[in-house]
């Protein structure tokens, strides 16, 4: 079965000059720029209304775009049994507790061994709804909630409750540094330019906010409680990057271990052990898609952040009277 796409943007005045590859790649983050050029030579691609099948060609700037294309489902999704942690189910949703390394959906390099397989697995008729009813994501590696819908008219409603951000999402992240105040973060998202796997702060991306509060000070590390208010890729570990305070363990941001001056051995074994992003999706909150009630589901911090924040405790602790905030 087809998903069809359609996507409309104005190119930039800053994108004057690029190759219409390029600039529709930056238009259009959530699709590869090998994706793009096929639809342009597939002449999918309306430039002011004409079809333009030359992805070479130069933009000027202020040019209207058009995408009419089809994306062909993987046909490759079979039901797996892979244990889901299911923290809340009725008739129309799931809740679920993602663990880390566990993919949400299939792609490149993960064919399967994915939370949609286990999906189809667990709950065979999901397959008939899009995506098998998954309508946010967690990277590989972010631990935490999840809501899945069951049936077409429940996903209908959560998408629509997604773009209207009327889904409260809260996460619990470690930091590098020693944040002196909370605040929000308000910068635009896209794929990094060069960086495929990457994204990146761009004037050009979609409009990206996250907000943040200190939950706990540590000597150079901070313990944060962060609000989405919307859902880009990478979204909390690229903006806490931006403003230099990438998460504990994030090597893709720039989040390597750095021990504090004077640490113990124990205590930077276990920075240079923690091997993925400090987040988890703690708090999820939002209008049942069906009946409407107000619903909330909380999940506690995985044992492998409660380890680093104990350490992080102690060796603050032990450094005490060098700080001259406490």
């Amino acid at each position: 079965m087809a998903q069809l796409v359609q996507l409309t943007a104005t190119v930039s005045e800053s994108q004057l000059g690029q190759r219409l590859d390029q600039a529709l790649a930056e238009l259009f983050p959530d699709y590869s720029r090998s994706r793009i050029k096929e639809w342009i030579l597939e002449q999918r691609v309306l430039v002011n209304g004409t079809i333009s099948d030359k992805p070479k060609e130069k933009v000027l700037g202020g040019e209207s775009v058009t995408i009419n294309a089809e994306i062909e489902e993987d046909v490759r999704w079979e039901p797996q049994d892979i244990p889901l942690n299911i923290v809340y189910e009725d008739d129309d949703i799931l809740v679920i507790n993602k663990p880390r390394d566990f993919v949400v959906h299939p792609g490149a390099g993960n064919p399967d061994g994915t939370v949609l397989n286990a999906l189809l697995h667990y709950y065979p008729p999901i397959a008939d709804v899009p995506r098998a009813g998954i309508v946010h994501r967690l990277d590989k590696d972010t631990t935490g909630l999840m809501v899945v819908a069951k049936t077409v008219p429940a996903q209908t409603h959560l998408v629509e409750a997604l773009q209207l951000r009327e889904i409260t999402r809260e996460y619990e992240a470690v930091a590098i540094g020693h944040m002196t105040a909370g605040g929000t973060v308000d910068e635009p998202i896209s794929r990094h330019s060069t960086k495929r796997t990457h994204m990146a702060v761009h004037p050009m991306g979609k409009p990206a906010v996250t907000h943040y509060r200190i939950m706990e000070h540590f000597r150079v590390h901070t313990r944060l409680r962060l609000r989405l208010e919307t859902g880009r890729t990478h979204q909390i570990r690229v903006h806490m990057s931006h403003i230099t305070h990438p998460l504990v363990g994030d090597q893709l941001y720039g989040g390597r271990p750095r021990p504090p001056k004077g640490a113990s051995e124990e205590f930077v074994s276990v920075l240079r052990k923690f091997d993925r992003q400090a987040l988890h999706a703690t708090m999820l909150r939002l209008h049942h898609p069906i009946s409407g009630m107000l619903m909330e589901w909380h999940a506690p911090i995985p044992q492998d952040m409660v380890e680093l924040i104990e350490a992080l405790r102690v060796d603050t602790e032990l450094h005490k009277d060098q700080l001259d905030w406490l």
